[in-house]
């Protein structure tokens, strides 16, 4: 290792270095080090948007090699410059393996890499990590999953449309044409109905049933057909669950993630499951969580329509340089403070501020029951539709009408990948609200701030005339002016309440138990504000839309509209769990 250890001035740089993986394939890396003698610790992105993008983003690549290291971009797999077939998930395990211990051979390498980068370059990191090559020392995963099914492309059930859809069309497509056109055979006009059908993508997220889309067929995204088809949680999904690999992964992870983030599921999941499951006791202690105000995208002080202040940036707490001490510590043995003090480093909105944690969930939650109340008419926000602690009595109960033809629109939230048609992040719902087919159940204006930071979830008693169908669940703040900031939202498919591991029908007319998972937030509704929780039946374009037939959604040609009563009484006392903070 070299005596100093940076800045250093100049970088050179080595493009298209061949990475041979164990079944013969070749995947070709961008190396970019100091042009020093010695060896040096490597950080490792393996991704599949293009190795020559990759210099900024997650981690600046030029500042982390003036900072001493060789930094190592790959393509993977079917990618751009690299060889092989492209499947998502599929082959990251045993390259991640191959391409990491190839970084470790190299004459500039001290023997120890780390790994960085966010969505999918996040996976890339915890796929590679299920299988612990020796030199695999510490990754850094932001805004990312822990399961592929469940948090990634599903969500209770109901297949995440929004994103399968634009991300598949665009990033994982559209992108890569061009190494797709050279290896197969691609009809004259597909590029051409590619593009006209992202174009027009809110046509294109109507078309129905959605498994004869034709605009991905293969040889261009094979695979997204496979995911729709295995819309339960089967073997299918299991090869590749980060979650049961949490006892025998050996590597400290920095864990990045975003309260409006698609992927803050696993972001969570994969830092709780680590801190408590992890055999090593060093593994355990070395896992640190960052959550910020963000959506799936820059790290920004804006998130969908509303401003978080300046210090909510990722470039206001310096991520970059959180991420290189982080490097430094485990992979050059330095002792500065990177493993030590508060693990946990979250964003409270409401307060706007950033605050440190021992822990999460938070030890001092207060889990506390908010129950719907009304006299039968909480559609929309003008309705008679509230939520307190106290536990309902005889209350009406609230019904809307399901069209399947005219969903709920989606407007902000945990999305990704086409800004242009679902933008991500924070939104006001007032328009959303006004629709007879929302229920809207608020809190009076608030005497004192309330803190809600932890994970949240809906019991709601239901009914329906359909054979199957959807409820939908979102938390909001409301401002005096009336503003109403979405903060979480959440589905459950009515055949997927008991488990999505199968599909169970339903009795229409029968009362069931729905739980809706929020997942989590960290906000602070101030004082004048109302809590809001809306309850409805779709999220177009989030999620797809459930037809209310006994077909599978995605194979369904016919829709019915359901008639959707919503119980909150005594005998059927729907709610939502608010962690609250003790002030």
């Amino acid at each position: 290792m070299p005596e100093s250890m940076g800045p250093y001035t100049n970088i050179r740089s080595e493009l298209d270095l061949a990475v041979p993986m164990r079944d013969g394939v070749t995947l070709y890396a961008d190396v970019y080090r100091p042009d020093v003698e010695g060896q040096l610790p490597v950080l490792l992105q393996r991704t599949p948007y293009d190795k020559s993008q990759g210099r900024t983003g997650a981690l600046e690549v030029i500042r982390a090699a003036s900072h001493g290291y060789a930094v190592v971009i790959q393509d993977t797999r079917g990618r751009y410059a690299s060889e092989g077939e492209f499947y998502p998930f599929l082959d990251e395990p045993n390259d991640g393996y191959d391409t990491v211990q190839w970084c470790a051979d190299q004459s500039w390498s001290s023997g120890k890499v780390g790994m960085f980068g966010r969505s999918y370059v996040g996976a890339t990191q915890w796929l590679c990590a299920i299988t612990n090559p020796p030199a695999l020392t510490c990754i850094a995963p932001g805004i990312t999953a822990s399961d592929y099914y469940e948090g990634w492309t599903y969500q209770g059930g109901a297949l995440a449309w929004g994103f399968a859809l634009s991300w598949t069309m665009r990033q994982l497509t559209m992108a890569n044409m061009g190494a797709i056109s050279s290896r197969h055979d691609v009809p004259d006009g597909t590029r051409e109905g590619l593009l006209a059908a992202f174009n027009e993508l809110d046509c294109t997220f109507r078309h129905q049933p959605i498994v004869d889309l034709p605009h991905l067929k293969s040889p261009l995204a094979g695979y997204f057909y496979d995911w729709i088809r295995h819309s339960s949680s089967d073997d299918y999904w299991s090869r590749w669950r980060i979650e049961d690999h949490y006892s025998h992964i050996t590597t400290p992870a920095l864990h990045i993630g975003g309260w409006h983030d698609i992927f803050l599921l696993g972001t969570l999941r994969n830092y709780v499951g680590m801190r408590n499951k992890a055999e090593d006791t060093t593994v355990r202690d070395g896992q640190r969580l960052i959550v910020g105000p963000w959506h799936h995208g820059p790290f920004g002080e804006i998130s969908g329509e509303f401003f978080f202040g300046l210090g909510a940036a990722g470039p206001a707490i310096d991520t970059d340089g959180i991420q290189l001490r982080w490097f430094d510590h485990w992979l050059k043995g330095e002792h500065n403070g990177a493993n030590d003090g508060a693990p946990v480093q979250i964003f409270v909105m409401g307060e706007n501020r950033w605050r440190d944690e021992q822990e999460w969930p938070l030890a001092r939650t207060q889990y506390t029951d908010y129950y719907l109340h009304s006299a039968g008419k909480a559609n929309t926000a003008s309705g008679d539709g509230s939520l307190s602690p106290a536990m309902p009595g005889n209350d009406s109960v609230d019904v809307f009408v399901y069209d399947p033809r005219d969903p709920v629109p989606t407007h902000g939230g945990a999305l990704c990948c086409g800004p242009s048609f679902v933008p991500g992040g924070a939104y006001d719902q007032q328009l959303v609200e006004a629709r007879n087919d929302v229920l809207c159940y608020s809190t009076p204006p608030l005497e004192t701030d309330v803190e809600v930071t932890g994970p949240l979830t809906v019991t709601l008693y239901a009914a329906t005339t359909a054979e199957d169908t959807d409820f939908t669940a979102k938390l909001v703040d409301v401002e005096p002016c009336g503003a109403a900031r979405s903060l979480v939202d959440g589905i459950i498919r009515a055949r997927y309440r008991q488990g999505t591991d199968e599909s169970r029908p339903i009795t229409p007319g029968a009362v069931e138990e729905y739980t809706i998972d929020l997942v989590a937030t960290s906000n602070v509704f101030k004082k004048g504000h109302r809590i809001r929780l809306e309850i409805s039946s779709s999220n177009f374009p989030r999620f797809d839309r459930n037809f209310n037939t006994s077909d599978h959604p995605w194979e369904a040609t016919e829709s019915i509209p359901a008639l959707q009563t919503i119980y909150h009484d005594q005998h059927f006392p729907s709610r939502i769990r608010l962690p609250i903070i003790p002030a």
